[in-house]
């Protein structure tokens, strides 16, 4: 085959069929990573600002139940990333009505992201960061929905490509290795992941990230897998003691930036310029995320204290308060399930909070009564 123009990240070789598909050099690039002084500067605010995410999250009265909130939010905002439609509220209220209507695949795939990104955090104990890993979370982040007959679980036997679907591979954007080269090329990627390396967790979970989205492993999901790949590497590294970061919300406003920082890694080398969008997301969304925690504690005890202040039926008030910040909506008959109190304790406990102001009633309707509670939701839904 010939080869053709040759650049720091990869070169491009000529495929049998005339079309040009991209080989990514091993990492660390070569030549080595110019950590300029601007860079310097992110990174040291970025491990800064993540530290301050972790404790400000420690904070907490029950960190996994944000923790849990917060997955969800990321699911969505990687899967709309994706052209899924299917916002926070429609997950949120599909978990309590089970009502969904058109958009029951998109919201089959968030649901899956969420599944998928749990199974990775719980295998992550007992495996390392692995091709093997990374096909157990694909499996599962494909089973049923959109994807489902592209060979979940599998890397690809079959030529892909970055672009518009009605492209030919001459034409393609990014013409991704060819099939015959992935097993080699992902068992590079695998020893990176899980060596010693020279440079700090973030500037190889940029590396990374990028790299994977180059090779694109999958007939679908890479950009999903791509995502989750860089909460995993910064949590098996001890970066993060709790998945707290991601990074969709950012990459999805600066979308254009974003797949252009990647394409000039591939057509110029410019590893540097990706970094610094990485480093500065990875800075932006700490940061975003440590005042959501800060502002969740400062709600949950303006809340508490009018509950104190004014319901008489105390501290089940104060338990009911709690499940809104694992559920964000309620029914009575869950409330009342939960909380192992009567079906009219339950209904006098959610109509005192809505008469506080606390929550909202969603539905309008004498029966089967929905409950929101909407400035919590405000909160997470500030980034989406």
């Amino acid at each position: 085959m010939t080869i053709e123009h040759t650049t720091r990240a990869g070169r491009y070789e000529v495929q049998i069929g005339g079309y040009r598909a991209f080989l990514p050099t091993p990492l660390p690039p070569d030549p080595p990573l110019t950590i300029s002084k601007q860079l310097w500067s992110t990174l040291s605010d970025a491990d800064q600002a993540v530290g301050r995410l972790d404790a400000s999250a420690a904070m907490l009265p029950n960190p996994d139940l944000f923790i849990g909130m917060y997955v969800r939010k990321e699911a969505v905002l990687s899967s709309q990333i994706e052209g899924t439609q299917a916002s926070l509220d429609d997950i949120l209220e599909y978990e309590v009505a089970r009502t969904s209507g058109d958009l029951e695949l998109d919201i089959g795939e968030v649901f899956n992201y969420v599944r998928a990104l749990n199974l990775g955090l719980e295998q992550l104990d007992s495996l390392p960061l692995s091709n093997r890993l990374l096909r157990n979370i694909h499996r599962e982040l494909l089973s049923g929905v959109r994807g489902a007959d592209r060979s979940p679980g599998e890397f690809r036997r079959s030529q892909n490509w970055i672009g518009p679907s009605a492209l030919s591979l001459a034409d393609a954007v990014h013409v991704s290795p060819p099939p015959h080269e992935l097993q080699s090329i992902m068992g590079r990627l695998e020893q990176y992941m899980n060596a010693p390396s020279q440079f700090p967790a973030i500037i190889n979970a940029g590396l990374i990230h990028a790299q994977f989205e180059t090779i694109h492993p999958f007939l679908d999901g890479n950009g999903r897998m791509g995502r989750l790949l860089i909460t995993f590497y910064l949590c098996a590294q001890g970066v993060l003691e709790r998945p707290l970061l991601y990074l969709s919300a950012y990459f999805k406003r600066y979308r254009e930036e974003y797949y252009s920082r990647l394409q000039s890694v591939r057509a110029n080398g410019d590893w540097e310029g990706w970094l610094q969008f990485f480093t500065t997301a990875v800075l932006e969304v700490a940061r975003e995320a440590a005042t959501t925690a800060r502002d969740i504690i400062d709600l949950r005890e303006q809340h508490r204290q009018l509950i104190q202040d004014r319901m008489g039926n105390l501290m089940v008030g104060l338990q009911l308060l709690d499940l809104f910040y694992e559920e964000t909506h309620l029914t009575v008959r869950i409330a009342s399930d939960r909380l192992n109190v009567s079906y009219p304790t339950a209904n006098g406990l959610m109509t005192g909070l809505e008469e506080l102001g606390i929550t909202e009633e969603t539905t309008g309707q004498a029966r089967y009564r929905v409950y929101r509670y909407s400035d919590y939701l405000e909160l997470l839904r500030r980034e989406v």
